[in-house]
Protein backbone atom coordinates (compact mmCIF):
# COMPACT_ATOMS: atom_id res chain seq x y z
CA UNK A 1 0.00 0.00 0.00
CA UNK A 2 1.24 3.38 -0.76
CA UNK A 3 1.31 6.24 1.63
CA UNK A 4 2.00 9.72 1.64
CA UNK A 5 3.58 10.80 4.80
CA UNK A 6 4.00 14.89 5.40
CA UNK A 7 6.83 16.00 6.65
CA UNK A 8 9.07 19.34 6.49
CA UNK A 9 12.51 19.91 5.14
CA UNK A 10 13.98 19.70 8.77
CA UNK A 11 11.90 16.53 9.48
CA UNK A 12 13.52 14.92 5.90
CA UNK A 13 16.76 15.79 7.59
CA UNK A 14 15.71 14.07 10.59
CA UNK A 15 14.19 11.29 8.78
CA UNK A 16 17.60 10.85 6.80
CA UNK A 17 19.69 10.61 10.04
CA UNK A 18 18.06 8.36 11.80
CA UNK A 19 16.95 6.22 8.24
CA UNK A 20 13.43 5.91 9.46
CA UNK A 21 10.37 7.88 9.51
CA UNK A 22 9.29 8.60 12.80
CA UNK A 23 8.81 6.32 15.95
CA UNK A 24 5.58 6.05 15.51
CA UNK A 25 2.60 6.12 15.52
CA UNK A 26 3.16 8.28 12.18
CA UNK A 27 0.23 10.26 10.59
CA UNK A 28 -0.09 9.32 6.75
CA UNK A 29 -2.09 9.65 3.93
CA UNK A 30 -3.61 7.05 1.25
CA UNK A 31 -6.06 5.66 -0.36
CA UNK A 32 -9.31 5.01 1.80
CA UNK A 33 -13.02 4.03 1.28
CA UNK A 34 -13.33 7.60 2.51
CA UNK A 35 -11.27 9.46 0.20
CA UNK A 36 -12.66 7.18 -2.94
CA UNK A 37 -16.22 8.39 -1.59
CA UNK A 38 -15.49 11.94 -1.72
CA UNK A 39 -12.98 12.25 -4.84
CA UNK A 40 -15.90 9.79 -6.64
CA UNK A 41 -13.13 8.29 -9.27
CA UNK A 42 -12.27 4.93 -9.72
CA UNK A 43 -8.71 6.33 -11.26
CA UNK A 44 -5.98 5.16 -8.80
CA UNK A 45 -3.32 7.68 -10.04
CA UNK A 46 -6.20 10.63 -9.54
CA UNK A 47 -7.15 8.98 -6.04
CA UNK A 48 -2.99 8.89 -5.16
CA UNK A 49 -2.70 12.19 -6.40
CA UNK A 50 -5.84 13.13 -4.05
CA UNK A 51 -3.97 11.41 -1.43
CA UNK A 52 -0.65 13.63 -2.13
CA UNK A 53 -2.52 16.52 -1.81
CA UNK A 54 -3.77 16.20 1.64
CA UNK A 55 -0.67 15.15 2.27
CA UNK A 56 0.64 18.47 0.94
CA UNK A 57 -1.89 20.35 3.12
CA UNK A 58 -0.77 18.26 6.53
CA UNK A 59 2.83 19.24 5.43
CA UNK A 60 1.66 23.08 5.52
CA UNK A 61 0.43 22.35 9.01
CA UNK A 62 3.50 21.11 9.77
CA UNK A 63 4.97 24.42 8.55
CA UNK A 64 2.37 27.06 10.09
CA UNK A 65 3.60 24.98 14.02
CA UNK A 66 7.17 25.53 13.12
CA UNK A 67 8.07 29.35 12.03
CA UNK A 68 11.65 28.73 11.80
CA UNK A 69 11.02 25.54 9.23
CA UNK A 70 11.79 26.65 5.52
CA UNK A 71 8.42 27.03 3.74
CA UNK A 72 8.48 24.71 1.48
CA UNK A 73 6.25 21.34 1.74
CA UNK A 74 7.44 17.63 2.06
CA UNK A 75 6.02 14.83 1.22
CA UNK A 76 7.29 11.40 1.28
CA UNK A 77 5.47 8.76 -0.56
CA UNK A 78 6.40 5.10 1.30
CA UNK A 79 5.03 1.82 0.44
CA UNK A 80 4.10 -0.58 3.33
CA UNK A 81 2.65 -3.59 4.14
CA UNK A 82 -1.29 -3.57 3.22
CA UNK A 83 -3.00 -3.46 7.03
CA UNK A 84 -0.11 -1.32 8.09
CA UNK A 85 -1.90 1.41 7.86
CA UNK A 86 -5.21 1.88 9.19
CA UNK A 87 -7.84 4.61 9.22
CA UNK A 88 -9.70 5.53 12.56
CA UNK A 89 -13.31 4.68 11.54
CA UNK A 90 -14.45 7.29 14.36
CA UNK A 91 -13.02 9.99 11.66
CA UNK A 92 -14.36 8.56 8.74
CA UNK A 93 -16.56 11.52 7.86
CA UNK A 94 -14.66 14.25 9.04
CA UNK A 95 -14.00 16.36 6.07
CA UNK A 96 -10.17 17.30 8.08
CA UNK A 97 -9.34 13.41 8.30
CA UNK A 98 -10.41 12.02 4.37
CA UNK A 99 -7.49 9.60 3.50
CA UNK A 100 -5.89 9.97 6.91
CA UNK A 101 -3.94 6.93 8.59
CA UNK A 102 -2.18 5.85 10.97
CA UNK A 103 1.18 3.66 11.15
CA UNK A 104 2.39 1.75 14.65
CA UNK A 105 5.71 1.44 13.73
CA UNK A 106 8.53 3.21 12.45
CA UNK A 107 8.59 3.20 8.56
CA UNK A 108 12.38 2.45 7.07
CA UNK A 109 13.38 5.77 4.88
CA UNK A 110 14.90 2.85 2.27
CA UNK A 111 10.50 2.11 1.70
CA UNK A 112 10.73 5.32 0.28
CA UNK A 113 9.61 5.72 -3.29
CA UNK A 114 9.66 9.15 -3.99
CA UNK A 115 9.77 12.61 -2.32
CA UNK A 116 7.81 15.56 -3.66
CA UNK A 117 9.10 18.94 -2.14
CA UNK A 118 8.35 22.59 -3.58
CA UNK A 119 10.57 24.32 -5.52
CA UNK A 120 12.21 27.62 -4.20
CA UNK A 121 9.81 29.27 -6.32
CA UNK A 122 6.71 28.54 -4.28
CA UNK A 123 8.21 29.73 -0.66
CA UNK A 124 6.24 33.23 -0.86
CA UNK A 125 3.05 31.59 -1.70
CA UNK A 126 3.90 28.45 1.09
CA UNK A 127 4.64 30.90 3.73
CA UNK A 128 1.62 33.25 2.90
CA UNK A 129 -0.89 29.91 3.07
CA UNK A 130 1.05 29.10 6.36
CA UNK A 131 0.13 32.13 7.88
CA UNK A 132 -3.09 32.09 6.79
CA UNK A 133 -4.20 28.94 8.08
CA UNK A 134 -5.94 29.84 11.28
CA UNK A 135 -8.27 32.16 9.74
CA UNK A 136 -8.71 29.58 6.93
CA UNK A 137 -9.75 26.82 9.23
CA UNK A 138 -12.31 29.56 11.20
CA UNK A 139 -14.05 30.15 8.26
CA UNK A 140 -12.58 32.77 6.67
CA UNK A 141 -13.27 32.50 2.79
CA UNK A 142 -9.86 35.08 1.97
CA UNK A 143 -7.67 33.43 3.69
CA UNK A 144 -8.82 29.90 2.04
CA UNK A 145 -8.19 31.70 -1.02
CA UNK A 146 -4.37 32.09 0.22
CA UNK A 147 -4.00 29.10 1.43
CA UNK A 148 -5.51 27.27 -1.97
CA UNK A 149 -2.32 29.78 -3.39
CA UNK A 150 -0.37 26.96 -2.24
CA UNK A 151 -1.86 24.14 -3.94
CA UNK A 152 -1.13 25.91 -7.40
CA UNK A 153 2.24 24.74 -6.99
CA UNK A 154 3.31 21.60 -7.94
CA UNK A 155 5.55 19.36 -5.58
CA UNK A 156 8.58 18.43 -7.64
CA UNK A 157 9.49 14.55 -7.65
CA UNK A 158 12.64 13.25 -6.34
CA UNK A 159 13.98 9.70 -5.89
CA UNK A 160 15.07 8.84 -2.58
CA UNK A 161 18.89 8.86 -3.22
CA UNK A 162 18.43 13.22 -4.07
CA UNK A 163 17.57 13.58 -0.32
CA UNK A 164 21.08 14.13 1.23
CA UNK A 165 21.08 17.04 -1.59
CA UNK A 166 17.52 18.09 -0.46
CA UNK A 167 18.67 18.85 2.75
CA UNK A 168 21.88 19.79 2.20
CA UNK A 169 23.59 16.71 3.11
CA UNK A 170 24.78 16.09 -0.20
CA UNK A 171 28.54 15.77 -0.85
Amino acid sequence: MRVYVPLTLSGLAEAYKAGELGAGPLVAYAVTPALREWYLSDDIEELEYAALNRAALASLRLLAADSGAVRRRVVVAVDVADGAAVADPDRALDPAALGEVRIAAAVPLAKAASVHVDSDDAEADVTAAAGALPAADAGDDDAQFVVDGAEDHELLWFARQEIPNLVGLGE
